[in-house]
């Protein structure tokens, strides 16, 4: 016979869905992968998001009227501390190093791009809010961060629209641009869940100068659609061949033989706000489908799903 007495209460033990120390655990990943697929996709349908227009770039430009007079660049891609004094741009009238003056300059440049990328994305919302049917498209999506990702959510905000934001969470301090539709500002601990949000809802691409994050994530879903895993055909436009062509050489990949020739129409360069829009338009046609107000019965018979009415247009792959 055992020594030890039982306690008199034994409490209830919690339901595994709320269970914390589980959910936080090695063992818990899979939930938390999970919910990083079924959240948005519930979110998704209720807000009746049918398809998107990505915008990638950089996170430290700002706007042109920040830009020229008190832009600080941030220590890192969505930190809210700003770096170094000695990186920072040269102010107006500073007695200031080279590196400081080349920043003061570049900043003014790069500005352009943040308001190439609103206006953009302000010019697509108002183009696709025209187009008749029970669910939004091509709505304009972002990283959820500043700089290009705030000018993207900006314009569409601007426009009147849905705007999306698929923020992620990172070591450091950061937080979702102010611009976002609320129900629709999105945080993410994987990067492969947030990047399958880029990817399966997207028809269009619109890549602006960035860094490490704007090279990964462009050639992502470049890679993606070159070995057709995303059926849908994506339409992806690199914003400023200037600033493209002095980081990259892409034509090189092509002379020595890395990629084939017909991979180098899988994108076009465009310089402006309106060159843009015209290749944005042009291939999103291929998409775009005019559905009546309320869809009926399938051919069938069975009723209409939430997919059929609400869902989102998760795009198929290879199998």
């Amino acid at each position: 016979m055992s020594d030890h007495t039982p306690p008199d209460h034994l409490p209830i033990a919690p339901l595994a869905y709320e269970n914390e120390d589980f959910l936080n655990s090695h063992d818990g990943r899979i939930v938390r992968i999970l919910a990083e697929y079924n959240e948005p996709l519930a979110r998704f349908r209720r807000e009746r998001i049918e398809d998107t227009v990505v915008f990638f770039g950089s996170a430290r430009f700002r706007a042109l009227n920040v830009a020229t007079s008190e832009l600080q660049l941030l220590e890192n891609t969505g930190s809210s501390e700003a770096a170094p004094h000695d990186e920072q741009p040269a102010a107006p009238g500073e007695d200031a190093s080279e590196l400081k003056m080349r920043r003061a300059e570049a900043a003014v440049e790069m500005a352009h791009y943040y308001e190439d990328a609103r206006k953009l994305a302000g010019m697509i919302s108002t183009w696709a809010a025209t187009l008749e049917g029970p669910r939004h498209r091509f709505v304009v999506t972002s990283g959820g961060g500043p700089g290009i990702m705030e000018a993207a959510n900006r314009g569409a905000f601007e426009a009147g629209c849905k705007t999306i934001g698929l923020n992620i969470a990172l070591p450091f301090e950061q937080e979702p641009n102010r611009y976002i539709t609320p129900d629709l500002n999105f945080q993410f601990h994987y990067f492969f869940m947030r990047k399958f949000w880029f990817a399966y809802l997207a028809k269009a691409l619109v890549v602006f100068p960035g860094g490490f994050g704007t090279l990964d994530e462009m050639f992502e879903l470049l890679t993606l659609t070159q070995t057709k895993k995303v059926a849908n055909k994506i339409t992806v436009v690199i914003y400023g061949s200037n600033y493209w062509n002095s980081v990259l050489n892409l034509d090189t990949l092509v002379d020595k033989g890395a990629i084939a020739p017909k991979d180098r129409d899988l994108f076009t360069f465009a310089d402006t706000p309106e060159q843009a829009f015209e290749i944005l338009h042009s291939g999103l046609q291929d998409h775009l489908k005019i559905r009546p107000k309320s869809i009926p019965p399938l051919p069938s018979g069975r009723a209409p799903s939430d997919q059929d009415i609400l869902g989102p247009d998760i795009a198929k792959t290879s199998r």
